[in-house]
């Protein structure tokens, strides 16, 4: 059915502005053609806050400095997509477990350092975490594992770590049985899994401050997360992480992302059945 505020009550007036307000501090955006779904996730937020138009939510998110962080909040957790599950896009994730990360544990005098952002609900960064398990290599090196997502309602299921059903669709049922156990018909991370990960956070791609604490990492995994952004805005999130990653470091996108068009701070380098972004040492003058 398409989308059609005034049979809730609304007046579409001011959904252009907020989409192009959502796109400055998120990097999401929504094209003439989305703006129906953007609309049809954010009308319940309206609706709750007593409005009778998305411009009198706009000029909420723009000006009202009473509780924007709260706010926006509720924004982030209405836009956010959490469909995922263990062992997605496994090919990559052996890439860097086989290939990349026995390159850097020989260059690195420090612990090695993966953040997995966005991480909606935990698969990522629990897979990450198995692979490594399952290769041996937390017994061969200092390696942490930090989690973000711009969805603090994500994060909250991600730290409390339930799964269903759905989650295990691509998983090995070898692995579920070793690194989960059934409670109340959910699987939850046994510990030692569970305490691979040194951190579950929020943080906006779009925001240098909030990722300036983890985007020093020399391995990052932001994978489809720019799918959702303008070209404007991967470019900006890309540059902002190679300002910030040491050489050597290494960035996965999702397969059916590319940087080539967007940013000369990293080659790319195959793995096999996989791809990684290299940081370059130097920008190119291209």
């Amino acid at each position: 059915m398409a989308f059609e505020p005034e049979n809730l009550g609304l007046s579409s007036a001011g959904l252009p502005l907020l989409r192009d307000l959502i796109h400055e501090r998120t990097g999401l955006f929504y094209d003439n053609g989305r703006c129906e779904t953007l609309g049809d996730r954010l009308a319940p937020l309206v609706i709750q806050r007593g409005f009778r138009s998305f411009l009198d939510f706009y000029y909420l998110l723009k000006y009202d400095e009473r509780e924007p962080g709260d706010e926006w909040r509720r924004v982030m957790d209405a836009l956010s997509v959490q469909e995922t599950y263990f062992w997605r896009e496994i090919a990559q994730i052996q890439g860097f477990v086989q290939s990349v990360l026995p390159a850097l544990v020989r260059a690195a005098d420090r612990p090695i350092r993966i953040w997995s952002v966005p991480c909606a609900t935990g698969e990522e960064p629990l897979t990450i975490a198995m692979a490594l398990s399952e290769a041996g290599w937390f017994d061969r090196a200092r390696i942490t594992i930090h989690a973000s997502d711009a969805s603090s309602a994500a994060i909250a299921k991600a730290r409390i770590g339930r799964y269903r059903e759905r989650s295990f669709r691509s998983l090995p049922p070898f692995l579920r049985e070793k690194y989960f156990v059934e409670r109340d018909g959910a699987w939850e991370p046994v510990p030692a899994l569970r305490d691979r990960i040194a951190s579950w956070s929020v943080v906006n791609l779009a925001s240098a401050d909030e990722i300036a604490p983890y985007a020093s990492s020399p391995v990052i995994f932001c994978r489809n997360a720019f799918i959702y952004f303008s070209p404007a805005s991967v470019k900006a999130v890309v540059n902002a992480l190679a300002e910030r990653m040491p050489v050597p470091s290494y960035l996965f996108v999702g397969a059916s992302e590319s940087l080539l068009n967007v940013t000369d701070r990293f080659m790319l380098h195959d793995l096999d059945q996989a791809f990684v972004y290299v940081k370059r040492e130097s920008p190119t003058d291209v």
